[in-house]
């Protein structure tokens, strides 16, 4: 019985262990995109402000600000 619990409780696990690594797919996403990005100039310092404000938080453990501030950052790349 122990070894069912605990394997049920590796499996809920994974998804929150997964979602935690796409941090660092967005980030290269917007890394990629932002040479060829034609933005105003305040965009492109949000987009940048952003970048780093979700790395910060993706180094921190807090993945759900992380993963909205870097897709609040691709939406205004038009990712």
């Amino acid at each position: 019985m122990k070894r069912y619990a605990l394997l049920v409780a590796l499996i809920g696990l994974s998804p929150a262990a997964a979602y935690a690594h796409s941090c660092p797919v967005l980030m290269g996403e917007i890394d990629q995109a932002m040479p060829t990005a034609s933005l105003s100039e305040s965009d492109r310092a949000r987009v940048q402000e952003l970048r780093a404000l979700g790395e910060e938080q993706h180094k921190a453990g807090d993945h759900d600000a992380s993963m909205s501030s870097l897709e609040e950052a691709k939406a205004l790349l038009g990712l």
